[in-house]
């Protein structure tokens, strides 16, 4: 029996069923959202894949400009989708599943995930390797683990709901890109109490290094237009780590940023104070 064709201008068949399947209420009136979501998951991908639009024109045979306009738009039916997959060489139903996962991926973990990420050194080891997306041979190349301990600790990230565990010990992350430890939580804590001296003690003296201390009065709201800008930068530190996934482990060095922006005075100096309740 033929299968009625679905409304609308021509798109492929095989494709738009892969899709309907996997995420029935894409005709729905969702449309336009997720229209956006999967423009954004595959401008993701084109920036992993180090692609440009005037790369990908070529592949599809268009301008660049009209590649431009396609995503400005998101004019962009399925048929087009499945083609954009094939020159970044990713499978349709991925796609698909990375759409769906958009509102799914959480921004901080809860305190009880967090108190069971450093409640064994090991397992917290794991977790940050994870979060910086090392594949696991990489992992088992830099630090002590017996294939039967790094199985044990990706499970338990995986029940504690941060990985998805898949075959021959691959993962996915379940976080979003803009995750980070909650302020007050048991990992900064943790870091607070090992991690602080250790990390200032260091000269900054190094190739691409730096410390910088700065002090000043300024209004409210510009103390928040700074902590946005802070926040900025902490996501591009992050989106260039993904970035240069792809770069030979010669070409890498492993750096730790720590932005910070407080309310705050000096203890030897609010010792002085006049009124310990008032802080300059």
């Amino acid at each position: 029996m033929r299968r009625r064709p679905l409304p609308g201008n021509g798109i492929a068949t095989s494709a738009a069923l892969r899709f309907v399947r996997y995420r029935p209420w894409i005709l729905s009136g969702r449309l336009m959202s997720t229209t956006i979501e999967i423009v954004n998951v595959l401008k993701s991908e084109l920036k992993l894949a180090r692609l440009t639009y005037a790369e990908l024109g070529r592949e599809l045979g268009l301008a660049e400009s009209s590649v431009k306009r396609m995503f400005a738009k998101g004019d962009m039916p399925l048929k087009r989708i499945d083609e954009i997959c094939r020159v970044l060489r990713c499978d349709f139903s991925e796609l698909a599943r990375k759409v769906a996962d958009l509102e799914l991926l959480r921004d901080e973990l809860t305190i009880e995930q967090e108190r069971a990420v450093v409640a064994d050194k090991r397992l917290l080891v794991m977790a940050l390797c994870a979060l910086s997306q090392w594949p696991y041979e990489q992992i088992m190349g830099m630090y002590a683990f017996t294939d039967a301990e790094a199985v044990m600790h990706l499970t338990h990230l995986d029940r504690l709901g941060i990985i998805e565990l898949k075959p021959l010990n691959r993962y996915r992350l379940k976080v979003a890109k803009t995750f980070r430890w909650r302020a007050n939580g048991p990992v900064m804590q943790f870091f607070r109490d090992h991690g602080v001296v250790d990390y200032f003690s260091g000269r900054f003296d190094g190739e691409s290094e730096m410390v910088s201390l700065v002090h000043g009065h300024i209004s409210l709201p510009m103390a928040k237009v700074f902590q946005e800008r802070l926040q900025r930068v902490a996501q591009d530190f992050a989106q260039q780590h993904l970035a240069d996934q792809r770069l030979a482990p010669a070409h890498k060095r492993g750096f730790t940023a720590v932005m910070a922006l407080r309310s705050w005075t000096f203890g030897p100096l609010r010792e002085l104070l006049r009124d310990p309740n008032i802080e300059p």
